[in-house]
């Protein structure tokens, strides 16, 4: 066991199911010489070779097909995008091809697509949205959104495994933080060796009594935060990491909210049509006479991603705004 950082634990992930799988192999653009845009696979190509770790052309849906193929005659491909914002060029392949031919064969299709996300040093509309949504309402994609190098190592390599689809966001703020820069909930040892993470099972980062807030990815952070200034306060707030949001673990979500009564939902992504939506209406649906107070949700402002760094934080969801909205909802 051992504190390591986002980066690190994707990496150990990949090139310990490549050793024990040797259909597992890694396709994308720079992946192999450059070790990807974010380094996740260095060294790979030097230790598996270039028919494993494959330097795709400048071709998003041409790799991405390929990759689907193999997945269907029984290799297990990670298709890694240098910016989840470039999925966009693929988004036939993965709906119609991935999730569709594991729906209509009814039978495996091993792939995972490793995605980028998120908002980091002013990249602006290309280089820092959050993909979740294009693919959310599509069946047959499960949806992974690990937020601590644990999650990131052990859900990676449970995606591999698993014979449907998945998407598997990577948040690059995360990447290089230090394991002693992160508050004490996402400092979690890693294991040197094999373990899985299971999907769909939610974790409570913060037990509370007064108000519950959901959450995932970056956000966790801000959620983390906002809580503390919370207690601070005299107000108790359970704060609820989704890991995955495909598949949903509603028990967890729905049982917070029997015991607070009040909720908060917080994503980095923007409000309109965005994870919040949905999970607001579960709730409303599913344990409404509970609710002793509306719904909140908490996101991204209504408009592309910035490039100017100062319009950037204007446009994320802030702690600023995380508490002043559970404020408001205490006061309810």
């Amino acid at each position: 066991m051992s504190l390591i950082t986002y980066r690190e634990a994707l990496s150990a992930a990949l090139w310990e199911e490549m050793e024990r799988d040797e259909n597992v192999f890694l396709i994308g653009e720079d992946i192999g010489l450059g070790g990807g845009a974010f380094y996740v696979t260095k060294g790979f190509q030097q230790r598996f070779g270039r028919d494993r770790v494959v330097d795709a052309p400048l071709s998003e849906a041409g790799f991405t097909g390929a990759a689907i193929g193999a997945a269907l005659t029984g290799m297990r491909p990670v298709v890694e995008y240098q910016f989840a914002d470039f999925v966009t060029e693929t988004f036939k392949m993965i709906v119609d091809f991935a999730a569709g031919n594991h729906y209509r064969r009814m039978g495996p299709v091993p792939i995972v697509f490793r995605l980028p996300a998120a908002a980091l040093v002013s990249g602006g509309p290309y280089h820092s949205q959050n993909p979740e949504i294009w693919f959310f309402g599509t069946p047959g994609l499960k949806i992974a959104a690990p937020a601590t190098a644990y999650d990131a190592k052990g859900m990676l390599k449970q995606a591999i495994r698993d014979d449907n689809p998945v998407i598997f966001i990577e948040y690059k703020k995360f990447y290089s933080y230090r394991p002693e820069d992160l508050p004490a909930p996402l400092r979690i040892e890693v294991p040197e060796g094999d373990y899985t993470v299971p999907f769909g099972q939610a974790r409570t980062l913060r037990e509370g009594e007064d108000l519950t807030l959901l959450t995932f990815g970056t956000t966790v952070l801000e959620a983390l935060e906002a809580a503390q200034v919370l207690e601070s306060e005299g107000v108790s707030v359970e704060v609820i990491d989704l890991r995955t949001l495909v598949p949903l673990d509603k028990e967890a979500i729905l049982a917070s909210v029997r015991k607070t009564g009040k909720l908060l939902i917080l994503h980095e992504a923007r409000k309109r049509g965005g994870v919040g939506g949905e999970l607001a209406a579960i709730v409303a649906e599913e344990v409404f006479e509970h609710l002793d107070a509306p719904i909140r949700r908490v996101g991204a402002a209504e408009s592309p991603v910035p490039l100017s760094p100062p319009l950037e934080k204007a446009y994320l969801p802030s702690t600023a705004k995380v508490v002043e909205a559970l404020r408001e909802l205490a006061a309810f």
